[in-house]
């Protein structure tokens, strides 16, 4: 079915002052910053921004400021910038988590060196002691006595 002039024209101003209320971020309930979204706030089929429809150059028109937007760190669709600022501190987070593991690798390796070297050194102090316990020519000092000087009565 073919649509007036005046029709078209009136599709148009619908088309973008949907796409201009869209592109300041009053993205209605259950919608994105999308043709889709758009077609539906304009009251258009969805269709006509295709191929050779009618309102093609208006999808072009749309798309472009949409990447303007979007090259300018801007997005208009709230629920797209939630989603792109969680990617993010996701991706922080896994590598803060695979710095702390590493982190957690060297200090394992760590206090594994640390216990064998503690190893070590015991039994080379233990080896000493039954090497000097077995020499005969060491003679071990008595203790010392200890006396109590008291006053004397």
């Amino acid at each position: 079915m073919r649509i007036s002039a005046a029709q078209r024209a009136d599709n148009e101003n619908r088309i973008r002052a949907a796409m201009d209320r869209l592109l300041r971020g009053e993205i209605p309930p259950g919608g994105k910053c999308d043709v889709k979204t758009l077609a539906r706030e304009a009251g258009v089929d969805r269709t006509a921004f295709y191929g050779t429809r009618p309102y093609s150059h208006l999808r072009l028109e749309f798309e472009r400021r949409v990447q303007a937007l979007q090259d300018a760190g801007e997005i208009p669709d709230r629920r797209e910038a939630q989603i792109i600022r969680l990617k993010a501190e996701n991706s922080r987070l896994k590598e803060r988590l695979d710095q702390s593991e590493q982190r957690n690798d060297e200090l394992s390796d760590f206090r594994t060196q640390a216990l064998a070297q503690l190893a070590a050194q015991h039994e080379e102090i233990a080896r000493l002691r039954e090497t000097a316990a077995g020499n005969s020519g060491i003679r071990r000092l008595p203790t010392p006595r200890t006396t109590v000087i008291g006053s004397c009565s």
